[in-house]
């Protein structure tokens, strides 16, 4: 497999199964209707974890746009290589979502709220004040990204372990900052989902949101790369 294939199928398997646990949640009839946010935390974080540890050693496992431009920003990864990488995993999204509406077609179908059959495949804000809605998720993608460096900076290796701290760093957001906008953090998890929303039959599914869909794709892009300069003006190296 080569980083293409690598990134692919690592965003693919996060947004599998990170928006797979947000069906189960949501959806009507599912095994895990209403269990809450905490099972959604712990379930990106498994997802994150998968994603990174089956893919790391091919391509990095970046598997989120804004993490490929901190890393580039930062002087750490080539710019050349960029859109390669974003367009696999903007595909991946896709895929993974597709797969997510595969497995949940019928609880999609069951449930009558179009506003949470959106869910599973987007973030929206719970108060909606795009200024506010936009810094929520510059400043979760902003930690992430700074602590993603942080923790890819040291030469000591766990083996496939190296995944266990973006998927606590992805708990940690969750938890703490998630509450505001769902805490996508990354284009990849939210812009394109939200294209399979749009395009796939889904009944009763309602509109896409396109109005908001900039705030995380803005947010996250501009939060990785202040985390990128602000790692390297604290002198910080990966």
């Amino acid at each position: 497999m080569n980083a293409f294939g690598a990134e692919f199928t690592g965003t693919a398997l996060v947004v599998l199964l990170g928006n797979g646990v947000v069906a189960n949640v949501l959806l009507k009839g599912t095994k895990g209707q209403n269990s809450g946010l905490i099972v959604i935390a712990f379930g990106w974080a498994i997802a994150v974890f998968t994603g990174v540890f089956s893919t790391a050693a091919i391509s990095g496992a970046h598997l989120n746009p804004a993490v490929t431009l901190g890393l580039a920003v930062a002087g750490k990864f080539p710019w050349d290589s960029v859109p390669l990488y974003m367009t696999a995993q903007m595909l991946g999204g896709m895929f993974g979502a597709g797969l997510v509406w595969a497995m949940y077609q019928q609880h999609l179908a069951a449930t009558d709220a179009p506003d949470l059959k959106l869910a599973v495949f987007c973030t929206g804000p719970a108060i909606r004040q795009w200024w506010h809605n936009l810094f929520s998720e510059f400043l979760a993608t902003f930690v992430l990204v700074f602590c993603v460096l942080s923790i890819v900076a040291p030469k000591a290796s766990l083996g496939a372990l190296d995944a266990l701290p973006v998927a606590l760093l992805v708990l940690g957001l969750g938890v703490s900052l998630g509450g505001t906008t769902g805490y996508a953090m990354s284009p990849a998890r939210d812009l394109a989902p939200r294209l399979m929303h749009a395009l796939l039959p889904i009944p009763g599914k309602g509109p896409s949101d396109w109005g908001y869909a900039w705030v995380p794709v803005v947010g996250s892009l501009l939060g990785g790369a202040a985390a990128a300069l602000v790692f390297r003006a604290f002198g910080g190296t990966v």
